[in-house]
């Protein structure tokens, strides 16, 4: 199966650049606000911040519609964010605190949201991508037409489950989207010292699955993709891989002084190709919005991340005997 990279030129009007600029700055400032608050003690453990890659998330989920699933690994929060789960409950769970997603038991790496199909928050590499394939699996099995967001990295692009799922997903037609974020540095190591094919999205060929390379730092040039990956996956044709070729600026996770880069790349990427800077550019030179009206959001958000951390503060901690519970599940979902 041929592979290509999009080419495709998008157009958006003018609410849906502003939902765009709003659903990203969240992300953006949420996860500065943990910086924050992880520097500060409050929150323990690991903790891997999204900045720098909000447009992959905001542009899939622009592409998602009710009932489709996602699963991801451990740089999650924005995917909570970006399928609409409270940032109130997010940063509480971060915080470790009873108000959280997990109960205050997760932490940063495991939150789920049954009412927003938000399958977590995985710690381990690639593991998360057999799983996305059985949930894609369930929703082929009940004959419904929803499509599952799976995504990894290019580091668990070479990890050898993702290959054996790639196998099943295309033997049964899975109605599945592996969406490879490609950061290009996985936890510490360029993508050109660690994965032989500078192209991953063309892994699936041999497996008979398209897939394409997108511009992770465009957000139109992502819904684009995401329209099209979901359009393939609904009409019965099987999986699609999307390789978003993004960028975080901070290191891979919190304790990470990322000194495999230089200050000068990163603030050459911030500079030229910053993404949520790329719609601001569009709606001011399209006169879709004003200064005052960005400002207007950047306050609005701003004051919803401040109180999601006031929130996660004033939250209690966990009861003693929440470590008993949430471990066995005594009836099975139906009809999920």
């Amino acid at each position: 199966m041929a592979t290509r990279k999009s080419t495709t030129k998008p157009k958006a009007s003018a609410d849906e650049l502003k939902r765009y600029y709003r659903d990203m700055l969240l992300i953006r400032r949420f996860e500065e606000k943990a910086g924050q608050l992880y520097g500060m003690g409050l929150i323990g453990g690991f903790c891997h911040l999204y900045i720098g890659q909000e447009a992959v998330v905001v542009g899939l989920e622009a592409a998602a519609e009710e009932g489709d699933k996602r699963i991801t690994t451990y740089r999650d929060h924005g995917h909570m964010l970006a399928c609409g789960m409270d940032p109130r409950g997010v940063m509480a769970e971060l915080t470790g605190r009873a108000d959280g997603y997990s109960k205050g038991k997760g932490g940063s790496m495991h939150m789920f949201s049954t009412e927003k199909q938000f399958y977590g928050g995985h710690g381990i590499v690639g593991a998360n991508v057999p799983l996305g394939a059985g949930l894609a699996f369930a929703d082929k099995y009940l004959g419904n037409d929803r499509v599952t967001f799976t995504y990894f990295g290019d580091g668990a692009a070479n990890q050898g489950q993702v290959y054996e799922t790639f196998n099943m997903a295309a033997l049964w037609d899975l109605p599945v989207v592996f969406v490879i974020e490609n950061n290009q540095y996985a936890m510490g190591t360029s993508q050109q010292r660690s994965t032989s094919s500078p192209e991953i999205h063309t892994r699936g060929e041999a497996f008979g699955i398209p897939g394409e390379a997108v511009d992770g730092m465009d957000v139109l040039a992502v819904k684009a993709a995401g329209d099209k990956a979901v359009k393939h996956c609904r009409a019965g044709k099987g999986p699609y891989i999307l390789e978003i070729k993004t960028y975080r600026y901070r290191g891979h996770s919190m304790s990470d002084p990322a000194k495999y880069r230089t200050r000068e790349e990163v603030q050459k990427m911030r500079e030229e190709k910053d993404a949520i800077e790329h719609v601001r550019e569009l709606l001011i030179s399209g006169d879709h919005a004003s200064e005052e009206d960005l400002k207007a959001i950047d306050k609005e958000i701003k004051e919803i991340v401040n109180g999601a951390a006031d929130f996660a503060k004033e939250s209690p901690e966990p009861a003693v005997e929440e470590l008993w519970t949430d471990i066995i599940t005594d009836t099975a979902p139906q009809n999920a």
